[in-house]
């Protein structure tokens, strides 16, 4: 593998509620947008410094779209114990709580969210060490 950049792109009917959660939430910045793109309006969200963001459109239409299940997860490794805390913090100063994981390997060491749009997200108080 050679590639230098990577996007996860998803679509959401709450874009402005999306942007809000990966902003406010977790620190992202919009480091790209666009509206009217043939009936599609985007952001995409990067975290300082890294080659990899997040794409988020919503459709006009605000088509129906699947529900994700509670194993969707993106994780979040924190190295520094004092910004887990902080992280976990701006989301409830959002009014955003936790919510039980799906899988009983992240209790105790993390915390889950949802986003608007019930995808989960985890906040791991550590770093990930392959076996």
């Amino acid at each position: 593998m050679e590639a230098v950049q990577l996007r996860v792109a998803r679509p959401t009917n709450n874009l402005e509620a999306v942007i809000r959660f990966y902003t406010e939430g977790l620190g992202f910045e919009v480091i790209g947008s666009f509206t009217g793109h043939e009936g599609y309006d985007g952001a995409m969200l990067g975290m300082p410094g890294s080659s990899y963001h997040l794409e988020f459109t919503q459709h006009i239409n605000k088509a129906s779209l699947p529900n994700p299940s509670n194993e969707n997860l993106l994780v979040f490794y924190y190295d520094d114990h004092n910004k887990y805390i902080r992280a976990v913090e701006r989301f409830v100063n959002l009014n955003v709580l936790p919510v039980p994981p799906e899988n009983p390997y992240w209790i105790g060491k993390s915390q889950t969210f949802e986003d608007p749009d019930n995808w989960r997200i985890v906040l791991f108080d550590g770093i990930y060490i392959s076996d």
